[in-house]
Protein backbone atom coordinates (compact mmCIF):
# COMPACT_ATOMS: atom_id res chain seq x y z
CA UNK A 1 0.00 0.00 0.00
CA UNK A 2 1.21 3.55 -0.33
CA UNK A 3 2.68 5.73 2.38
CA UNK A 4 0.79 8.22 4.34
CA UNK A 5 0.17 11.15 3.20
CA UNK A 6 2.73 13.42 3.90
CA UNK A 7 0.09 16.39 4.20
CA UNK A 8 -2.89 16.88 6.30
CA UNK A 9 -5.40 14.14 5.48
CA UNK A 10 -8.34 16.41 6.11
CA UNK A 11 -8.81 19.86 5.20
CA UNK A 12 -11.55 22.06 6.61
CA UNK A 13 -13.65 23.47 4.14
CA UNK A 14 -15.22 27.34 4.00
CA UNK A 15 -18.53 26.04 6.06
CA UNK A 16 -16.73 24.10 7.88
CA UNK A 17 -17.05 20.83 7.07
CA UNK A 18 -13.96 18.49 6.25
CA UNK A 19 -13.06 17.14 2.94
CA UNK A 20 -10.50 13.95 2.39
CA UNK A 21 -7.31 14.09 -0.45
CA UNK A 22 -8.25 10.61 -1.37
CA UNK A 23 -4.80 8.06 -2.07
CA UNK A 24 -3.16 7.32 -3.80
CA UNK A 25 -0.09 9.90 -3.23
CA UNK A 26 -0.39 10.80 -7.46
CA UNK A 27 -4.43 11.96 -6.70
CA UNK A 28 -3.19 13.80 -3.18
CA UNK A 29 -4.05 17.05 -4.90
CA UNK A 30 -7.29 16.42 -5.50
CA UNK A 31 -9.58 16.80 -2.20
CA UNK A 32 -12.86 15.57 -2.77
CA UNK A 33 -16.06 15.49 -0.33
CA UNK A 34 -15.68 12.48 2.36
CA UNK A 35 -18.78 10.55 1.62
CA UNK A 36 -20.65 11.13 -1.55
CA UNK A 37 -17.07 11.02 -3.55
CA UNK A 38 -15.52 8.59 -1.98
CA UNK A 39 -18.95 6.42 -2.87
CA UNK A 40 -19.23 7.33 -6.27
CA UNK A 41 -15.01 6.59 -6.90
CA UNK A 42 -15.33 3.17 -4.74
CA UNK A 43 -19.15 2.03 -5.97
CA UNK A 44 -19.05 3.67 -9.80
CA UNK A 45 -22.37 5.24 -8.95
CA UNK A 46 -23.83 8.05 -7.33
CA UNK A 47 -25.53 7.50 -4.05
CA UNK A 48 -29.58 7.09 -4.34
CA UNK A 49 -31.17 9.43 -2.05
CA UNK A 50 -33.34 6.68 -0.74
CA UNK A 51 -30.12 4.34 0.29
CA UNK A 52 -29.32 3.75 3.58
CA UNK A 53 -25.66 4.58 4.40
CA UNK A 54 -23.42 1.85 6.02
CA UNK A 55 -20.58 2.84 8.33
CA UNK A 56 -18.38 -0.20 7.87
CA UNK A 57 -15.43 -0.69 10.30
CA UNK A 58 -13.32 -3.82 11.27
CA UNK A 59 -10.38 -4.39 13.73
CA UNK A 60 -7.96 -6.12 11.18
CA UNK A 61 -7.39 -3.16 9.31
CA UNK A 62 -8.90 -1.74 5.87
CA UNK A 63 -6.89 -3.18 3.65
CA UNK A 64 -8.12 -6.76 5.23
CA UNK A 65 -9.63 -9.03 2.18
CA UNK A 66 -12.37 -9.69 4.77
CA UNK A 67 -13.60 -5.84 4.81
CA UNK A 68 -13.53 -5.83 1.04
CA UNK A 69 -15.78 -8.96 0.81
CA UNK A 70 -18.76 -7.19 2.91
CA UNK A 71 -17.81 -3.62 1.39
CA UNK A 72 -18.94 -5.41 -2.30
CA UNK A 73 -21.67 -7.08 -0.64
CA UNK A 74 -23.13 -4.33 1.47
CA UNK A 75 -22.75 -2.13 -2.11
CA UNK A 76 -26.00 -3.93 -3.08
CA UNK A 77 -27.83 -2.32 -0.11
CA UNK A 78 -27.13 1.14 0.18
CA UNK A 79 -24.15 3.50 0.38
CA UNK A 80 -21.23 1.79 1.64
CA UNK A 81 -17.99 3.91 3.65
CA UNK A 82 -15.70 2.59 5.31
CA UNK A 83 -13.71 4.19 8.66
CA UNK A 84 -11.46 1.64 9.30
CA UNK A 85 -8.14 1.37 11.62
CA UNK A 86 -5.29 1.59 9.06
CA UNK A 87 -3.64 -1.52 10.34
CA UNK A 88 -4.67 -4.25 12.59
CA UNK A 89 -6.06 -3.61 15.89
CA UNK A 90 -7.28 -6.99 16.81
CA UNK A 91 -8.25 -7.53 20.44
CA UNK A 92 -8.18 -4.17 21.70
CA UNK A 93 -11.79 -3.85 23.51
CA UNK A 94 -13.46 -0.36 23.68
CA UNK A 95 -9.83 1.48 23.81
CA UNK A 96 -10.41 5.23 22.57
CA UNK A 97 -7.51 7.35 21.86
CA UNK A 98 -7.91 11.44 22.25
CA UNK A 99 -7.47 12.30 18.84
CA UNK A 100 -6.52 10.35 15.30
CA UNK A 101 -4.69 11.17 12.19
CA UNK A 102 -7.49 10.14 9.47
CA UNK A 103 -6.82 10.20 5.34
CA UNK A 104 -8.68 9.30 2.42
CA UNK A 105 -8.93 6.11 1.33
CA UNK A 106 -10.26 4.24 -2.00
CA UNK A 107 -12.99 2.62 0.47
CA UNK A 108 -13.98 5.80 2.82
CA UNK A 109 -11.25 6.74 5.67
CA UNK A 110 -8.17 5.15 6.89
CA UNK A 111 -7.96 5.85 10.90
CA UNK A 112 -4.55 5.80 12.57
CA UNK A 113 -6.66 4.20 16.07
CA UNK A 114 -8.76 1.86 17.15
CA UNK A 115 -12.11 0.16 15.86
CA UNK A 116 -14.20 2.31 18.55
CA UNK A 117 -12.01 5.49 18.07
CA UNK A 118 -13.37 4.77 13.89
CA UNK A 119 -17.03 4.54 14.82
CA UNK A 120 -16.62 7.55 17.32
CA UNK A 121 -14.85 9.36 13.96
CA UNK A 122 -17.39 8.14 11.51
CA UNK A 123 -20.80 9.10 13.32
CA UNK A 124 -19.35 12.43 14.73
CA UNK A 125 -16.99 14.02 12.18
CA UNK A 126 -17.06 11.59 8.49
CA UNK A 127 -20.19 9.54 8.58
CA UNK A 128 -22.74 11.66 10.84
CA UNK A 129 -25.48 10.52 8.29
CA UNK A 130 -24.90 6.54 8.89
CA UNK A 131 -28.18 4.54 9.38
CA UNK A 132 -26.15 1.46 10.36
CA UNK A 133 -22.92 0.62 11.40
CA UNK A 134 -21.07 -2.90 10.26
CA UNK A 135 -17.99 -4.44 12.04
CA UNK A 136 -16.07 -7.10 9.96
CA UNK A 137 -15.74 -9.40 9.04
CA UNK A 138 -13.25 -10.43 10.82
CA UNK A 139 -10.67 -12.88 10.04
CA UNK A 140 -11.51 -15.78 13.11
CA UNK A 141 -15.03 -16.08 15.46
CA UNK A 142 -15.95 -13.68 18.32
CA UNK A 143 -17.95 -16.80 20.14
CA UNK A 144 -18.61 -16.71 23.89
CA UNK A 145 -20.05 -14.54 26.47
CA UNK A 146 -16.20 -14.09 27.58
CA UNK A 147 -15.14 -12.63 24.13
CA UNK A 148 -17.16 -9.88 24.00
CA UNK A 149 -15.25 -6.97 25.81
CA UNK A 150 -12.28 -7.82 24.54
CA UNK A 151 -12.87 -7.96 20.53
CA UNK A 152 -12.16 -5.08 18.51
CA UNK A 153 -15.09 -5.94 15.87
CA UNK A 154 -17.54 -6.15 18.63
CA UNK A 155 -16.50 -3.28 20.92
CA UNK A 156 -17.07 -1.20 17.46
CA UNK A 157 -20.76 -2.26 17.27
CA UNK A 158 -21.20 -1.44 20.99
CA UNK A 159 -19.98 1.68 20.93
CA UNK A 160 -22.82 2.46 18.14
CA UNK A 161 -25.41 1.99 20.08
CA UNK A 162 -24.40 4.60 22.11
CA UNK A 163 -25.29 7.16 19.47
CA UNK A 164 -28.56 5.45 19.32
CA UNK A 165 -27.45 3.53 15.64
CA UNK A 166 -28.31 -0.34 15.40
CA UNK A 167 -25.18 -2.15 14.44
CA UNK A 168 -23.59 -5.47 13.59
CA UNK A 169 -20.54 -7.22 14.63
CA UNK A 170 -19.80 -9.89 11.88
CA UNK A 171 -16.70 -12.86 12.20
CA UNK A 172 -15.98 -15.77 10.14
CA UNK A 173 -14.67 -18.57 12.12
CA UNK A 174 -11.37 -20.10 10.39
CA UNK A 175 -10.72 -23.82 12.16
CA UNK A 176 -7.42 -23.75 13.42
CA UNK A 177 -6.34 -25.45 16.35
CA UNK A 178 -4.17 -21.91 18.06
CA UNK A 179 -5.60 -19.54 19.17
CA UNK A 180 -2.12 -17.40 17.83
CA UNK A 181 -2.43 -18.15 14.37
CA UNK A 182 -5.05 -15.69 13.17
CA UNK A 183 -2.63 -12.44 12.40
CA UNK A 184 -0.48 -15.11 10.21
CA UNK A 185 -3.11 -16.45 8.04
CA UNK A 186 -4.04 -14.99 4.50
CA UNK A 187 -7.13 -14.11 4.24
CA UNK A 188 -6.75 -13.06 0.67
CA UNK A 189 -7.17 -16.91 0.58
CA UNK A 190 -10.49 -17.35 2.92
CA UNK A 191 -14.37 -16.98 1.50
CA UNK A 192 -16.45 -14.84 2.87
CA UNK A 193 -18.84 -15.79 1.01
CA UNK A 194 -21.73 -16.98 3.75
CA UNK A 195 -20.46 -14.39 6.15
CA UNK A 196 -21.40 -11.56 2.93
CA UNK A 197 -24.20 -13.62 2.46
CA UNK A 198 -25.82 -13.63 5.97
CA UNK A 199 -24.46 -9.72 5.95
CA UNK A 200 -26.20 -8.56 3.66
CA UNK A 201 -29.45 -10.39 4.42
CA UNK A 202 -29.31 -9.29 7.92
CA UNK A 203 -28.66 -5.55 6.66
CA UNK A 204 -31.16 -5.03 4.51
CA UNK A 205 -33.89 -6.77 6.24
CA UNK A 206 -33.36 -6.55 10.46
CA UNK A 207 -34.04 -2.39 10.04
CA UNK A 208 -37.49 -2.69 8.35
CA UNK A 209 -38.58 -5.91 10.28
CA UNK A 210 -38.03 -4.21 13.82
CA UNK A 211 -35.04 -6.25 15.22
CA UNK A 212 -33.24 -3.21 16.54
CA UNK A 213 -36.43 -2.22 18.37
CA UNK A 214 -35.67 -5.28 20.84
CA UNK A 215 -31.92 -5.32 20.70
CA UNK A 216 -29.07 -3.45 20.29
CA UNK A 217 -26.92 -4.89 17.80
CA UNK A 218 -26.29 -8.27 16.04
CA UNK A 219 -23.28 -10.41 16.82
CA UNK A 220 -22.92 -12.28 13.72
CA UNK A 221 -20.69 -15.31 13.07
CA UNK A 222 -20.50 -17.52 9.94
CA UNK A 223 -18.52 -20.85 9.26
CA UNK A 224 -15.92 -20.34 6.78
CA UNK A 225 -17.31 -20.56 3.35
CA UNK A 226 -15.54 -23.33 2.41
CA UNK A 227 -18.19 -25.54 4.30
CA UNK A 228 -20.98 -24.75 1.99
CA UNK A 229 -24.31 -22.81 2.62
CA UNK A 230 -24.86 -22.54 5.53
CA UNK A 231 -28.34 -21.94 7.25
CA UNK A 232 -29.15 -18.90 10.04
CA UNK A 233 -30.09 -19.93 13.73
CA UNK A 234 -30.82 -17.39 16.22
CA UNK A 235 -28.28 -17.78 19.09
CA UNK A 236 -27.15 -17.18 22.45
CA UNK A 237 -23.75 -15.75 23.37
CA UNK A 238 -22.14 -19.71 25.32
CA UNK A 239 -20.96 -19.28 29.08
CA UNK A 240 -18.44 -22.00 28.86
CA UNK A 241 -14.80 -20.35 29.66
CA UNK A 242 -11.43 -22.26 28.10
CA UNK A 243 -9.15 -20.07 29.30
CA UNK A 244 -5.92 -21.60 30.70
CA UNK A 245 -2.75 -19.56 32.54
CA UNK A 246 0.79 -21.66 32.39
CA UNK A 247 3.97 -20.43 34.57
CA UNK A 248 6.78 -20.78 31.93
CA UNK A 249 9.87 -19.41 34.39
CA UNK A 250 9.37 -15.61 34.20
CA UNK A 251 6.21 -15.85 31.64
CA UNK A 252 2.94 -16.81 31.63
CA UNK A 253 1.43 -18.52 29.11
CA UNK A 254 -1.99 -17.69 28.29
CA UNK A 255 -4.12 -19.81 25.84
CA UNK A 256 -8.08 -20.42 25.12
CA UNK A 257 -8.38 -23.57 25.02
CA UNK A 258 -11.70 -23.81 23.06
CA UNK A 259 -10.10 -23.43 19.78
CA UNK A 260 -8.58 -27.14 19.84
CA UNK A 261 -12.33 -28.43 21.43
CA UNK A 262 -13.95 -26.78 18.37
CA UNK A 263 -11.21 -27.61 16.21
CA UNK A 264 -12.06 -31.53 17.28
CA UNK A 265 -15.52 -30.88 16.99
CA UNK A 266 -15.72 -32.04 21.17
CA UNK A 267 -16.92 -28.89 22.99
CA UNK A 268 -19.22 -28.65 25.58
CA UNK A 269 -21.29 -25.88 24.68
CA UNK A 270 -25.82 -27.12 24.30
CA UNK A 271 -27.74 -26.12 21.28
CA UNK A 272 -29.21 -22.97 21.18
CA UNK A 273 -25.27 -20.99 21.91
CA UNK A 274 -23.36 -19.44 19.16
CA UNK A 275 -20.27 -21.90 19.12
CA UNK A 276 -22.58 -24.90 18.77
CA UNK A 277 -24.08 -23.48 15.50
CA UNK A 278 -21.26 -22.58 14.02
CA UNK A 279 -19.45 -25.74 14.65
CA UNK A 280 -22.95 -27.43 13.50
CA UNK A 281 -22.14 -25.61 10.00
CA UNK A 282 -24.72 -22.52 10.57
CA UNK A 283 -24.52 -18.57 10.66
CA UNK A 284 -24.82 -17.36 14.29
CA UNK A 285 -26.87 -14.38 15.03
CA UNK A 286 -27.19 -13.24 18.82
CA UNK A 287 -29.52 -10.21 19.72
CA UNK A 288 -27.29 -8.59 22.37
CA UNK A 289 -28.29 -5.29 24.05
CA UNK A 290 -25.03 -2.89 25.00
CA UNK A 291 -25.58 -0.86 28.36
CA UNK A 292 -25.02 -2.68 31.50
CA UNK A 293 -28.33 -3.63 33.37
CA UNK A 294 -28.91 -3.26 36.94
CA UNK A 295 -30.92 -4.74 39.34
CA UNK A 296 -32.45 -4.55 42.94
CA UNK A 297 -30.55 -6.18 45.23
CA UNK A 298 -31.75 -6.59 48.89
CA UNK A 299 -28.55 -7.62 50.30
CA UNK A 300 -26.59 -4.55 49.07
CA UNK A 301 -29.61 -1.88 50.02
CA UNK A 302 -28.42 -3.56 53.63
CA UNK A 303 -24.66 -2.97 53.12
CA UNK A 304 -25.65 0.27 51.99
CA UNK A 305 -27.36 0.93 54.84
CA UNK A 306 -25.06 -0.01 57.39
CA UNK A 307 -21.83 2.06 56.34
CA UNK A 308 -20.73 4.40 58.22
CA UNK A 309 -18.32 6.82 56.42
CA UNK A 310 -16.95 7.58 59.82
CA UNK A 311 -15.89 4.25 61.05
Amino acid sequence: MDSKLPDPPLTPTDDGSLTACRRPAADRDTCLPPASQCLFAANGHRPRMDDPTILLTNDDGIDAAGLRAVYEGLSAVGEVVAVAPADDQSAVGRKLSHEVDVWGHELGFAVEGTPSDCVVAGLESLVPEADLVVAGCNRGANLGAYTLGRSGTVSAAVEATFFDVPAMAVSMYIPVRDDTDFTSIDDGALSYEEAVRATTYLAERAGPAGVFDQCDYLNVNAPVGDWGPAPLRVTRPSLEYEMTAERNGDAVTLHDRIWERMADGDIPDPEGTDRRAVVDGAVSVSPLTAPHTTEHHEALDALADGYDPTD
